[in-house]
């Protein structure tokens, strides 16, 4: 391996239930917002849950053509509003075609979306190209002109987190100047929402959609199933430097491991959980000591919260006294794919705004998930080094770990 300099984040688009641009979605946050509602998309009355974290529709990006743009399916006109926002933030719009730009897209399960389309909803015969997720990436780069490596990741809910790994090593390798990183899902349909219900992973409080999403709380029920996702710009700091750019973070490390235990399940002893977020804190040169917040995993499932605070207390140990935890699924529901990358989103916020956001309807905490709790508020404080663990069905896990640039 070959690291020349720090990997710095110098720029982020945003489509999430709590908002469509970084500055929106992380002042909502900080408020403690909900973004679960009603579900409407579809007719949901044979669906044991009838709520979701849905997005509102994203803008026409500055300079797009608007003819062609909205001539995009709604999934594709998120993944081109992401990108580019992403870009414009970075001040890499308007000299793309002369910057060699990678492009990682962590993806999962979109073809059921596309195939739900052809197959029950009276589509084309043939399914046509642009229907997988490799199509999708490979549709980005030629409308966007892109000259860099692009490739999909697909490692469920922490797909965002190792599409993020795998562009700080082309930015390192120096086969790219800057790449685009992060996660998306488009998961609204009447398969995706019967497959999670019938797994008895949703929650079912459908009365009150706010406040159905619970993370940690004795009365949790399940994860309530979201939409959208978040895209960063990274490059190397020297880079970064010469040409003026704002750095949001230092993409400081990375953890990567896997369970090999069962499809939906978590290992019993947490010692992959753990492996992942030890491996991320070394590579970032931390230790439980220096961290001053951890978004978790959290997804609001009875076993999963609890498997994620026996992986937590065996890394943090002491320090778990000390260490902010909180879980933004409380806001944004479970985004899957899309999931990890707008965690780090929340930890961007976290960084710049130096408060810490809530785990809101935490009203009374499992004992089997005592940790320090950011419950209902958000917490003013020092934040000068944030993690953010993701595991994801099948046993992918995945933290990182960035920090406030001076």
């Amino acid at each position: 391996m070959r690291r020349k300099d720090a990997i710095w984040i110098t720029g982020v688009g945003a489509a999430t239930p709590v908002g469509n641009t970084y500055a929106e979605a992380a002042d909502n946050l900080l408020a403690g917002k909900s973004g679960v509602r009603p579900l409407t998309a579809f007719s949901v009355a044979n669906h044991v849950s009838k709520i979701a974290a849905s997005i509102e529709p994203v803008g026409i990006p500055p300079g797009w053509d608007e003819a062609a743009f909205l001539g995009l399916d709604s999934y594709e006109r998120m993944l081109h509003w992401c990108v580019a926002q992403a870009l414009h933030d970075a001040g890499c719009w308007e000299r793309r075609a002369d910057i060699r730009i990678g492009l990682i897209l962590g993806l999962s399960a979109e073809w059921i979306r596309t195939w739900e389309v052809d197959f029950f909803e009276g589509g084309d015969l043939v399914r046509r190209p642009r229907q997988d997720d490799e199509s999708q990436v490979e549709r980005l780069r030629r409308t966007l002109g892109l000259s860099g490596p692009a490739v999909a990741a697909a490692t469920a809910c922490a797909s965002g987190n190792y599409a993020l790994a795998l562009g700080r090593r082309w930015v390192e390798q120096g086969w790219v100047d800057v790449c685009l990183a992060g996660g998306f899902a488009a998961n609204l349909t009447p398969v995706a929402l019967a497959s999670m219900g019938n797994l008895g992973a949703l929650s079912r409080r459908n009365a009150d959609p706010a406040a159905a999403s619970r993370p940690f709380d004795r009365d949790r029920d399940g994860f309530v199933i979201g939409e959208g996702g978040a895209l960063f710009v990274l490059e190397g700091a020297a880079r970064a430097r010469r040409r003026g750019a704002r750095a949001y973070a230092e993409f400081a490390g990375c953890g990567l491991s896997s369970d090999a235990f069962h499809p939906v399940i978590p290992s019993p002893d947490s010692a992959p959980m753990a492996r992942a977020m030890r491996i991320a804190m070394a590579d970032a040169a931390v230790n439980p000591d220096d961290l001053d917040y951890l978004n978790a995993h959290a997804t609001s499932t009875p076993v999963g919260d609890r498997a994620e605070c026996r992986a937590l207390k065996a890394v943090l140990g002491e320090a778990i006294h000390r260490v902010p935890v909180s879980s933004t699924k409380s806001m944004t529901g479970h985004l899957l794919g899309g999931a990890a990358a707008i965690e780090v989103l929340a930890c961007l916020a976290a960084l710049e705004r130096q408060a810490i956001p809530p785990t809101i309807n935490l009203d009374e905490q499992d004992p089997e998930c005592g940790l320090l709790h950011v419950a209902h508020q958000a917490r003013p404080q020092r934040v000068q080094v944030a993690a953010s663990n993701s595991f994801g069905f099948g046993g992918c896990n995945s933290c990182v770990v960035l920090k406030k640039v001076a």
